[in-house]
């Protein structure tokens, strides 16, 4: 079977919809997300800022999460793209990166994308040596 596909553009602009939705007072910087599934089905998240600014959130981490909140799981997940406003298209933040290596495979592609460019990499090319929880190494014995 093959996996569902979406064209590049769709996504981003499903992307650069989200980010309508950002709460981003503080920064000024709306970024909008769209996680495509294997399924087809397409999960948005956007950037929710705080004025405590460790408790905001990114636009890549809110569409995860709420993907996970849906029912999804991480072998539901296929591509992840970005919007981020003005010329450039900036990579996810290292915390961003993390999450992303743990819940996508390190073959799947995340873009980024703004209003005049676009920029793509394997989740392994965005976090090379990720750390990550080796299951058979600290499973206990029973």
């Amino acid at each position: 079977m093959t996996e569902p596909t979406l064209p590049i553009e769709l996504l981003q602009q499903k992307a650069q919809q989200a980010s309508q939705k950002a709460y981003a007072p503080y920064s000024n910087f709306p970024v909008g997300a769209a996680l495509l599934m294997k399924n087809g089905e397409v999960v948005t998240g956007c950037n929710v800022e705080n004025v405590s600014f460790g408790l905001s959130n990114c636009a890549e981490r809110t569409a995860i999460f709420s993907a996970l909140a849906q029912g999804f799981q991480p072998a539901d997940f296929q591509q992840l793209v970005v919007f981020t406003p003005g010329d450039k298209a900036y990579a996810p933040c290292g915390a961003c990166r993390q999450v992303i290596a743990e819940f996508f495979a390190a073959t799947a592609t995340v873009a980024s994308t703004s209003e005049r460019q676009l920029r793509q990499w394997t989740v392994a090319e965005l976090l090379p040596d990720a750390f990550s929880f080796d299951s058979e190494k600290y499973r206990k014995e029973s």
